[in-house]
């Protein structure tokens, strides 16, 4: 055995890790460029920060389990380093850093991977991609209405019709607490609440005990109230009536009614978006409304594009005010979900037309035909070899083309194309100077 057979490495990924093969990165950049046309339709526009920060950055921002679940290291500098786990807290040190430039309020958008060490499931990953949009800089009401529009016009522009978006507000949350002397305990409580589509009613009761200190009375009474079912104008006037004496619980309130007046106004489905009580999100830094979007055909996969409202993020950086809202799509678990809904495409090349290879010495000929296609907007490959046509039919199939043109000696003399469409095989020849015109055609039916 050579040298280099004894000491070949074995390809592997890590767990939690993945390879792409070229059809799941069409449809990874297909969902991507959905996201960033919809974002800049609303003004937002794209930034990136680092993957690695100071760990100081990131750590005590997102609540005791996004710490640990934080991939830190000394780097050969010796500094202490750890890799974002959403693109939020870095935006927050963005902005302080850069307000000046920036100007308030600032709208962005930024798509790009994050890390966190959580164990692999279904739709979950160490390393995946989020495709978040904020504002920052602006208190009003006004901007929380249109993320919850964003949400909604991104995943109708995804082709998605049965999801719901599900609000509440943080302020409520905190009210309750407040009246029932709980505010000192409010990250633990609202953590616990979180698990509730998880675990269930009763494992988050007895949690509430163990992890926040409540009496069985207490968790009760809060998930009675949590668990509220009806109409939001129904389940906000029985809210307003525990919060009467609570400008914090009422605050939120004011904002929930407001919003859904809007959404109503501006003509969203009114079973689209629901209020749930019980939504807590899991991360501390939320400090108003907050967004979770369900598929209705697979709720099993969980939020797939979630955020809320954060005020005070950025002042962990900066003395001036920055508040701001947005949310982030998961792009794996999106693409998860759209797989097992069937709405994936299999193609796993970004050219719709190949041209195939008959007559070696007519090569010049098939590469003047793939640039007139390309110069017509038409993206177009030229198989690189002559070679039997079922091989490269097989080709043509195996990699997701729509059209094939063949030319072999008998066109080449005559000075047309054989334009074969691959989905029902039907055929046609065509004279050279309207095979162009006849290919966009043919993509356009």
């Amino acid at each position: 055995m050579s040298d280099s057979r004894k000491h070949r490495i074995r390809p592997q990924t890590l767990r939690g890790f993945r390879d792409f093969l070229p059809s799941q990165m069409m449809a990874r950049e297909h969902l991507i460029d959905t996201a960033r046309r919809v974002y800049r339709s609303y003004g937002f526009a794209p930034i990136d920060t680092p993957a690695l920060e100071y760990a100081e950055i990131l750590l005590g921002k997102g609540g005791d389990e996004s710490d640990r679940q934080v991939f830190r290291f000394t780097d050969q500098g010796d500094r202490d380093v750890a890799m974002r786990f959403d693109l939020t807290v870095p935006l927050a040190r963005y902005a302080a850093q850069h307000i000046q430039e920036l100007g308030t309020p600032f709208r962005r958008y930024h798509i790009g991977p994050v890390w966190r060490g959580e164990r692999p499931a279904r739709g979950r990953y160490r390393e995946f991609m989020q495709c978040d949009f904020d504002t920052i800089g602006s208190a009003s009401n006004a901007v929380d209405i249109e993320t919850l529009m964003v949400i909604n016009d991104l995943f109708e522009a995804i082709g998605l019709e049965r999801f719901t978006i599900r609000v509440n507000n943080r302020a409520i949350l905190n009210g309750l607490l407040e009246q029932a002397d709980l505010a000192d305990r409010t990250a633990s409580v609202l953590r616990c609440l979180d698990k509730l589509d998880r675990t269930g009613r009763d494992a988050v009761a007895a949690e509430l005990q163990t992890q926040a200190g409540l009496s069985a009375d207490q968790a009760a009474r809060l998930l009675d109230v949590t668990q509220l079912q009806g109409s939001p104008t129904a389940i906000l006037d029985q809210v307003e009536t525990l919060l009467k004496d609570s400008p914090t619980g009422e605050a939120g309130t004011t904002a929930l009614r407001e919003l859904f007046s809007a959404i109503h106004a501006c003509g969203l489905p009114d079973q689209r978006v629901r209020l749930d009580l019980s939504i807590a999100r899991g991360l501390d830094y939320y400090t108003g409304t907050i967004y979770e979007t369900i598929l209705d055909d697979l709720p099993e996969i969980g939020s797939v594009c979630s955020g809320g409202r954060y005020d005070h993020l950025a002042e962990l950086f900066t003395a001036q005010k920055l508040p701001g809202v947005g949310a982030s799509l998961g792009l794996d678990r999106m693409l998860a979900a759209l797989e097992e809904l069937g709405m994936t495409q299999s193609s796993s090349t970004p050219c719709d037309v190949l041209v195939t290879m008959f007559e070696r010495d007519a090569l010049i000929t098939y590469q003047t035909m793939a640039r007139t296609l390309r110069a017509a907007g038409i993206n177009t490959e030229v198989y690189p070899e002559a070679r039997p046509i079922g091989r490269q039919m097989k080709y043509a199939d195996r990699r997701g083309f729509r059209i094939a043109l063949i030319a072999g000696e008998s066109e080449l003399q005559a000075g047309t194309w054989q334009i074969r469409r691959l989905a029902d095989g039907s055929q046609q020849e065509i004279p050279t100077a309207d095979v162009a015109d006849v290919v966009a055609q043919l993509l356009a039916d």
